[in-house]
């Protein structure tokens, strides 16, 4: 008996011996995976080319995005830019909304909550934060009173030099409406008054500008 029960702890010992040794002949094959799923997706997932894909082209789980596709935080705009930059964004962009006093009176309220703590209630820097640092400058002084529209929106929406982008918090069409709140400080006036004539007038420019998005701007050609 006790013949027996040696010859099973050798057998036993010579196995577990042989399967260590099997186990670490290879480093660069760990063997076998226990639950392969676990770590293989079995959908297709895009960024994980385990295999050639039999029904999309090239055989890349990959795609292209469907044609109109509008990349997340662009809005659609800058896609029409030949460059995406401020400068740029300034001669091609035009304001799709119309300036009347209800849109003003809009834009008047998203500037003092977003825009005067730095930039002061008249646009002439002097808002709490612009006074503690130096150097925010006034909208009515040098080439920042003849800044367009279009260039205003795009460093809003991305921001410039010390100023942080604040395109996720406030969507497009409340930027277009600061935007022409701005353009106002910009000729001295706070008020938010328009005469009919004026936003009859600014009506017809909005809709003769021809805008395939009346929130982004962005022009049909």
């Amino acid at each position: 008996m006790k013949r027996i029960i040696n010859t099973g702890f050798t057998a036993s010992a010579i196995l577990f011996s042989a399967a260590v040794l099997f186990s670490c002949s290879n480093e660069q094959d760990p063997g076998l995976e226990f639950a392969p799923d676990m770590y293989h997706s079995v959908p297709l997932d895009p960024y994980s080319q385990i295999k050639e894909n039999k029904f999309n082209p090239a055989g890349m789980n990959m795609r292209e995005p469907v044609k109109g596709t509008v990349a997340r935080g662009k809005q659609g705009y800058n896609t029409y830019l030949t460059e995406d930059n401020a400068e740029t964004a300034g001669a091609e962009l035009k304001n799709p909304l119309a300036r009347n006093s209800e849109n003003l009176a809009e834009g008047k309220v998203l500037y003092t909550r977003f825009c005067s703590p730095c930039h002061g209630a008249e646009g002439d820097g002097q808002g709490l934060v612009g006074q503690k640092f130096k150097g925010v400058p006034s909208y009515t002084a040098g080439r920042v009173a003849e800044l367009p529209g279009g260039h205003i929106y795009h460093v809003i929406t991305y921001g410039r030099g010390r100023m942080l982008p604040h395109g996720s918090q406030v969507d497009p069409e409340e930027r277009w409406k600061i935007v022409m709140y701005v353009q106002q400080l910009q000729k001295g006036e706070t008020g938010t008054a328009v005469s009919d004539d004026a936003s009859e007038e600014a009506a017809q420019e909005a809709a003769e500008t021809g805008t395939a998005n009346p929130v982004t701007g962005t022009p049909n050609n």
